[in-house]
This record gives structure tokens, sequence and C-alpha cells, in this order.
């Protein structure tokens, strides 16, 4: 069967300035909360490796976008780092900075490779950080003023911009399960990084619309839809309040400009309600979103409590639900994810019927393997797993446009290995293998398919 995709559909990969640029304490860069984080705690990152280095696209960004072009990426998407242009969060910009992302954006547009820019990618300042993050609505203007600041350096040449990218991580990592700098357990705090997210969101929506400039603007949220056991209304309602806390809680104000009322009632009930004052909700329907990027890798799959919550637990969304193994599951046996390609279409078809069907693209995908040196064969990684894996994923995308979903591209995580948080290298993603010892580039089996599928925008 052929599967074509539709004219000037954008096929490219993603990444994120702290995952990729290196050069962390260089160029004049401020520190970020990733930083600092491995000063403090080295033992909390796989084989103790931090972000200095990365793969090394501060300094190889030009010969890297020459490889995107190589493998027939019309579009990129990656993050401006805040503590780089902005090294105290406020204040003065940074002209090394700005040299930097003037000349990676032009070189992308020389190459024919569209530009996706996102301003944030977890990447707090640790100046920010200090103020109190997100917890802080002084923090949130700093984050509008720097917003602003990208709109005026790049908007003439960006046409697609991203405020966040998976704001729910910060907030599962930083405040609720300890995966992320700083590592609050506090739901109530979670709650109130959450609602001032959005609102810094909608800060930077309204400033960009205000200076009329010819792009668009949008967030990019992981949604990840949360199947129940069974249809029994116990498995429903676990499903449902996974919905809301995971997915609806960005999803609804970012798309609709308002929050689910069941969220805000549940909340209430627990008195875990963030504090809203004048002006919030109004701030909120205005930051509604021109287009909408979707990250999905697994499914979440849930069913009711086996066990009544303990009346001294810390009040966490498990309370609400419990996860369910699926059995006979298809799995990714190197990185232990479930491997579920209809959830893609799932997810375009709930934003056709339920959210205006809105224009969007997959701006993360992908297939992690931890070990794939095993794979190398005459010098090549041999990743036929991957391939399958974007196929499958590629074979659910068409369908959901088929049937009218508003989906204009496809964006794999990533385009070279790149650091991944505490996880450092360990799960390799990229169409290209990274030495860490040269820093050498060598293009798998995957990137020379997915040149192919670029160029005949399909395949068969």
């Amino acid at each position: 069967m052929q599967y074509q995709f539709p004219d000037n559909f954008y096929w490219g990969s993603a990444s994120s300035a702290t995952q990729s640029e290196g050069a962390a304490f260089e160029g004049g860069k401020g520190e970020n909360i990733w930083d600092h984080w491995f000063k403090t705690e080295p033992n909390r990152f796989h084989h103790s490796v931090p972000a200095t280095e990365a793969s090394t696209f501060y300094a190889n960004y030009k010969s890297d976008i020459q490889l995107m072009k190589d493998i027939g990426h019309n579009s990129f998407r990656t993050s401006i780092s805040w503590s780089r242009l902005i090294p105290d969060g406020t204040g003065e910009v940074n002209p090394e900075a700005v040299d930097f992302y003037n000349k990676m954006i032009n070189e992308l547009i020389v190459q024919g490779v569209e530009p996706f820019i996102c301003l944030f990618h977890f990447d707090m300042p640790m100046a920010m950080q200090n103020m109190g993050g997100f917890e802080s609505r002084e923090v949130l203007e700093a984050y509008a003023d720097y917003a602003e600041t990208c709109f005026k350096l790049f908007g003439d040449r960006v046409k697609y911009w991203f405020t966040f990218n998976e704001p729910v991580v910060p907030v599962e990592g930083g405040y609720l399960y300890d995966f992320h700098y700083p590592n609050v357990v506090d739901f109530r705090r979670a709650a109130t990084v959450a609602f001032h997210t959005i609102l810094a969101h909608a800060k930077a929506v309204s400033r960009y619309k205000a200076m009329e400039q010819d792009g668009q603007i949008g967030i990019i949220l992981n949604l990840t839809p949360s199947y129940p056991r069974s249809e029994n209304e116990a498995d429903l309602k676990a499903a449902n309040i996974c919905d809301l806390m995971f997915n609806r809680s960005f999803l609804d104000p970012a798309v609709k400009g308002e929050y689910p009322q069941e969220l805000m009632e549940l909340l209430k009930q627990y008195e875990q309600l963030p504090q809203f004052e004048d002006g919030d909700c109004e701030l909120i329907a205005s930051g509604k979103v021109d287009m909408l990027g979707i990250n999905y890798y697994q499914p979440r799959r849930v069913k009711a409590r086996e066990n009544a919550v303990h009346p001294d637990a810390l009040f966490m969304p498990e309370w609400f639900f419990d996860y369910y193994e699926m059995p006979g599951r298809k799995m990714n046996p190197h990185r232990g994810w479930e491997i579920y390609e209809k959830g893609v279409y799932d997810i375009l078809t709930n934003l056709r019927e339920n959210y205006g069907n809105l224009p969007c693209y997959i701006s993360e995908n992908g297939m992690g393997v931890e070990g794939e040196e095993k794979f190398v064969k005459d010098g090549q990684i041999q990743d036929d797993y991957r391939i399958d894996f974007i196929k499958e994923h590629l074979k659910w995308l068409h369908k959901g446009i088929q049937e009218g979903s508003n989906c204009f591209g496809y964006h794999l995580w990533t385009f070279i290995d790149n650091w991944s948080w505490s996880n450092a290298y360990k799960n390799r993603y990229g169409f290209y293998r990274l030495n860490l010892t040269t820093q050498a580039r060598t293009v798998k089996k995957s990137g020379e398919w997915y040149a192919e599928v670029s160029r005949n925008n399909g395949f068969n």
C-alpha cells in the first residue's frame, strides 16, 4: 500500500538546547538548573555524565545542519536556552548567544530547513530558580520578557514558535516524583507550578500576538492517552482522572482557554487548588494556541486502585488509579516501554472531535535503545527496529490525516544521539550515531530510510 502524505508536509527531527548544544559554561551562558544539579549531585546522572559537552551542536551546528539536509529534513525543532540568551534570566542580553542563534537560524533557512523554535525545554536559569522558579509570579513576568526578546530578535525568520515543551514534565519531575531539580515532593506546589506555567504561556502568546508578526505560536504537549483496563465504571473513572491530571491540565487551557471544571472541582475537594488572582482567567483565555505539537512515545494504562489510600500518605495523582500492564503488550525490550502505535491516531481523533481540529504536528516520537552498539555491522547501526517503529506510527498518522485530522508534520526524537537529562547517554534515539569519545557522527540505517521517506513524501 502507498502511504502518501499531504503536500508541504514537514519531515524532520527534534532536540533541545540543553541536550544538544554543550558549551554549558562557554559563550557567556549563565547557569541553569541542570548545570547546578550536576555540581551538587553528580550521582543522580547516569554514569555521572553532565550536559557540559552534550552533542557539541553549539560548535558544530553548521555541519550538523548539513547532515540534517543529507537525510531529507525540511524542518527541525530545537529550543533557545534562556540562560544562554539572558544569563541571569532578566536584564542584559548576551551578544554571543544572539550571534549563535542568528547564525543557526540563518543556516537552517539557507539549507531549506524550517526552524521550529521552542522557548523553554526544562532548563530554568538558576538565577530564576533561586527566586522560586515557576512558583514565583515574578519569574512568570521574566519569562514573558524573555519570550518577547526572542520574538524581537528572531521573529522575522522564525514562523513556528512554541512556548513550552512538555510542561507537565518539570511539574512531575521537579515537584511530585523527584526526578528533576528542585526535587520537591508536594502536590500543592506542583499544582501551583503547573498553573503558573499556563499563565507564563498565556503571557508569551499575548505578547506574540500583540507584535503582529507573520508566524504562529503554540505549545508542545506530551499527550499520553490514558487507556482503562476495562469498561468497568471504576476503571473508566480512574482513566478519566488520570487524563484530567496529566493531559487535560495543559491541553484544555492551551487550546480552549479554560480549565476542565471536573479538574477544578477535584482539586478543590482535596484542598489542592492553586491560588487564582484577578485577571488570571482572562489571561488564560487570551493564551489560546494557533497550533499544537504532540509528543507521543507510549500509552498510559490504568485501572481502579486495588487498595485504599493510607490515611497519612502524601496527596498524589495515584490516589485515584493504579497503573496496569496489559497482557500481551508489544514492548521495546531495550527501553522497557510499551509500543502502541495506534495511540498517535487516538490522540489525533480526540483533537479532531473535541478540540476543534486545530493544526498540529507530531513533535516527538521515538525509540530509545540501551546498548545500541550491539547492532553495529560494517560500521553502521542496523536499526531496523527503529524503522519499523517509525513506519507503524506513520501508518496510523496517515489514517488520522485521511480521516480529516489537521496534522502537518512528523519529527522524530532525535537527530543525533543526544544527552537525556538524568539518563545522560543511556538510551540512544538518533538518526545519527554519536561517538562520545570522538564526537563523530555516523548515519544509522534509519537515517537513510527516513531520507527516502521525506524525499518521496511517503512510503510503500
